[in-house]
């Protein structure tokens, strides 16, 4: 018999061969939730592998994020199926093009229509597909036998993606007689798959999905315009510049093209900051814009950039950031686990930011100040600002949507501006890219160059991070008059170079291995690219280094 130890020093004994599925059975009374996945030697493993040495395991549930991504993508192949099971031959394509906060948008191409109808009765399919808890059975084939199979079935993205994979084989799953690719870990069977809802939405689907705060809740979606027409605008020009996919990209690469793949993407940036600025000019009374986004969204290099657009207007831009306005650190709330809670909006004196504000606005010179992050003390050296006639300010801070970070101005007088970095790309059809990486990629890059952050710090500090962003930047993102995507199609494969290194300096013992392991698996999918092709403006340049306005 082995010894399994797993939580605070439990044991079980099992035979030599027993799968983890099944010890996860006996003892999943113990969990609140449903455990999906184990980690075992910093490793994550599904539940059909089987065990052949005393070792000390962690159960994942959906509780975890390594969890609820293996339940969301399981949901994905189920949804799959059904529509294959419902519409068969009449399916072109099934698009999961981006996510819509609790769940995926998905479209689907062919002899069908996406209505209210159709979602009905693809829901039903999924419903009885979960009642019959078919296995989703795992199958290793070659490379080679893999490329073959997608292009007889239609999915010419993926067989691009596996010409540029150095691995022999390819991990298919099936459910029934269908079969389909996807990138990472999947739940043993259908059963698992309790929780969702499915809808029509817009001129596609919405599969709406719990999360990891609430494993088995789904709420009815919560429709962000502003930022489903964003994400919908870039997906479409990718897919009309025929860049959508990783493999798509990654022929760009090979057949020198690159270059001209990220002029275009920057001038599509560009346009789109010059339209801001139009907008803001035209407007005599908006003289306080105001600029929130999630971390590492490219806020700093996006306020230089729309600053230069208003310079070449006849404007004259002047960049506050909101972080000079901390309390003092004997002020700063603190969080449930004691901590400084640095993200929350009262750490920010408001009283005095929105006097200053107005003093500005009223003409008067005031004396601005800069917050000390040695000290944990705001200062004043004599620093002064008074805006004139053609002056505007720049204000950046995550909190510049919340009304109550500006209660005091006027709203004639604010242009509120929401950035993020809203991901476009996918690795295939199914296999969606979440924004949510592309902003961890980039800020583990930053953290190492500016901040001497490891890898490792990085990733221990990214739960936290997101915990503030969901809390005061995502219920207010469409109160901006505008939404800009940062998100450049080609920076995965710049960002490549520079975050595989760091990754593999993560210890194998250490509890962030397991999503290093993730992100390099990930970032394997892209052909690199040469840093020095990125333009000196690029909001990319603030992550990599380089910047022509010294960020």
């Amino acid at each position: 018999m082995l010894r399994i130890t797993y939580g605070e020093d439990k044991v079980l004994e099992v035979p030599v061969g027993t799968s983890y599925g099944t010890m996860a059975k006996m003892v999943q009374p113990d969990f609140m939730y449903t455990i999906l996945l184990v980690e075992s030697d910093g490793k994550l493993k599904e539940l059909h592998k089987q065990t052949k040495k005393n070792e000390t395991i962690r159960f994942i549930t959906t509780l975890d994020r390594d969890g609820m991504l293996t339940y969301e993508r399981s949901a994905l192949m189920l949804m799959c199926a059904a529509i294959h099971n419902i519409a068969g031959n009449k399916i072109e394509k099934i698009y999961v093009k981006f996510s819509v906060l609790n769940g995926y948008y998905v479209e689907i191409r062919g002899n069908v229509s996406a209505n209210e109808r159709f979602a009905q009765r693809v829901k039903e399919e999924m419903r009885h597909l979960v009642n019959l808890d078919l296995p989703l059975v795992k199958k290793n084939v070659p490379v080679d036998v893999a490329r073959q199979y997608f292009l007889e079935n239609g999915m010419p993205s993926r067989e691009r993606l596996f010409r540029y994979r150095r691995h022999s084989g390819v991990n298919l799953y099936s459910i029934g007689d269908y079969v389909d690719y996807y990138y990472g870990y999947m739940v043993p069977s259908t059963g698992y798959i309790k929780y969702f809802d499915l809808i029509a939405y817009e001129s596609g689907l919405a599969l709406l999905l719990p999360d990891k705060y609430h494993p088995e809740e789904v709420f009815p979606i919560q429709p962000k315009k502003k930022t489903f027409d964003t994400l919908q605008d870039a997906s479409d020009w990718s897919e009309a510049m025929d860049i959508a996919t990783v493999g798509e990209i990654n022929d760009k690469i090979a057949k020198g093209q690159i270059r001209d793949i990220i002029l275009m993407a920057e001038a599509r940036q560009e346009k789109d900051i010059a339209a801001i600025a139009q907008t803001i000019a035209e407007d005599p009374n908006k003289k306080c814009v105001m600029i929130a986004g999630p971390s590492s969204s490219g806020k700093t290099s996006f306020s230089h950039r729309l600053s230069v657009q208003l310079r070449g207007l006849g404007l004259q831009p002047h960049p506050i950031e909101v972080d000079n306005y901390f309390v003092d650190r004997e002020f700063t709330p603190r969080d449930e686990n004691g901590e400084y809670d640095f993200e929350s909006i009262d750490g920010v004196d408001i009283k005095q930011f929105n006097e200053d504000m107005l003093a500005l606005l009223r003409g008067e010179e005031v004396a601005m100040p800069t917050f000390n992050f040695k000290t944990g003390h705001r200062e004043y050296k004599g620093n002064t600002l008074q805006i004139r006639e053609n002056d505007i300010l720049v204000i950046e801070g995550i909190h510049c949507l919340n009304d109550r970070m500006s209660e005091l101005i006027p709203p004639e007088n604010k242009y509120r501006i929401f950035i993020s970095a809203l991901t476009q790309t996918n690795i295939d059809e199914h296999n969606r890219i979440p924004s949510s990486d592309g902003r961890l990629l980039r800020r583990m890059v930053r953290d190492a160059r500016t901040r001497g952050y490891s890898a490792q710090e990085t990733l221990a500090r990214w739960d936290s991070v997101r915990r503030g962003e969901t809390r005061n930047i995502v219920p207010f993102q469409e109160e901006a008059d505008a939404v800009f995507n940062s998100s450049l199609v080609y920076e995965f494969s710049v960002l490549k170079s520079y975050a595989e290194q760091l990754l593999f300096g993560i210890p194998e013992d250490a509890p962030e291995h397991p999503e290093a392991v993730r992100l390099l698996k990930f970032l394997d999918y892209f052909l690199s690219v040469d840093s020095t092709l990125v333009p000196q403006n690029s909001l990319l340049k603030e992550f990599i280094g380089g910047s022509v306005f010294g960020v």
